[in-house]
């Protein structure tokens, strides 16, 4: 089974690339996979460049070596992330004495407290137990160790989960403080295409494993290539919304992926095409691409490739 299968993206220096899909279509562990951080038995191939040095296959402790200062990762799950019998304070002194041994305790505090404080904890709360914060509290914890480090990559896997409008907004604008001040470039895992809009300068859209499509959010937002992009955008709620819509069906079973373009048993727009041939990725006008067969190209497409997918015919039901 691939969780990631020929994904390929890019994210320059202070650039933030929002990654968007639904549950189970692998955007946590390409987050996980860029640091080394997969399951046991788990195995990566490919190329991940940071710094014009392949990270896949490094060492772990070259790879312990560059997590904190170069790449950080906010998790998903801060109930699992803290140790439960160790106060924050430990938590923040073994995270800075591990990667700048250097600092004294005294500057150690000061950044601590400075990074809490943009998160909204205060300095009483500091020598208290995970135990005692509440499950948002906890997630500005995680998010304050992953930024006390000041990493020049950050993959941020649903920062905002479970917080507040007002706290996401702080959590929001501390990261594009980062951006701005340091320079971080940002892999911005989320659900929320509002979020995607607001901070994003590029989005990808993951399904089963693939990019279906990247390009600048602006472009994306405006004329969505792929039909599973489009879907996405008209199951956003917003205030103009008067009726719901979803896609129907969930996204498949890796185990067993369907044959050529695997959103076909879900698409609208499937062709016949669609059902045996993968699509390749087609470059777009403004710096986008797409992996879809109604952008081509037509010398690929056998013939007859191009009518409507008679879905009834076939066996493919239009509701999950």
């Amino acid at each position: 089974m691939r969780a990631v299968d020929g994904v390929s993206i890019e994210i320059g220096s202070g650039e933030v690339l929002g990654l968007v899909g639904e549950s189970g279509c692998g955007k946590s562990t390409l987050g996980r996979g860029i640091l080394g951080l997969l399951p046991e038995g788990a195995r990566a191939d490919g190329e991940v460049l940071y710094g014009g040095r392949n990270l896949v296959g490094l060492p772990q402790k070259a790879l312990r070596r560059l997590r904190g200062p170069d790449l950080g990762l906010i998790f998903q799950e801060p109930m699992t992330r803290l140790n439960p019998l160790s106060r924050i304070e430990d938590h923040f002194r073994e995270t800075l004495k591990q990667h700048e041994p250097h600092l004294g305790e005294r500057e150690i505090r000061k950044r601590s407290l400075e990074t809490l404080g943009k998160m909204g904890i205060p300095p009483t709360r500091f020598r208290q137990y995970p135990h005692e914060f509440s499950g948002g509290m906890r997630q500005r914890i995680m998010i304050a160790l992953a930024l006390v480090l000041r990493p020049k990559l950050l993959i941020a896997d649903e920062p905002t989960t479970s917080l507040d409008v007002i706290v996401e907004g702080q959590i929001l604008a501390l990261l594009a403080d980062l951006r701005q001040n340091f320079g971080t470039a940002l892999l911005l895992i989320t659900h929320n295409l509002g979020i995607v809009a607001e901070s994003c300068d590029r989005m990808a859209v993951m399904y089963a494993g693939r990019i279906a499509e990247e390009g600048p959010v602006r472009d994306v937002f405006a004329d969505p290539a792929h039909p599973y992009t489009r879907e996405l955008l008209r199951a956003t709620i917003s205030l103009d919304t008067k009726e719901l819509h979803s896609i129907p069906g969930a996204p498949p079973n890796l185990m067993h992926p369907p044959p050529g373009c695997r959103f076909h048993p879900r698409c609208p727009d499937a062709m016949q095409v669609c059902v045996s041939e993968q699509p390749v990725e087609r470059r777009l006008d403004g710096d986008r691409r797409v992996q879809c067969w109604l952008h081509g190209p037509e010398q690929r497409i056998p013939e007859g490739g191009r009518q409507k997918l008679d879905r009834e015919r076939i066996g493919i039901a239009d509701e999950a």
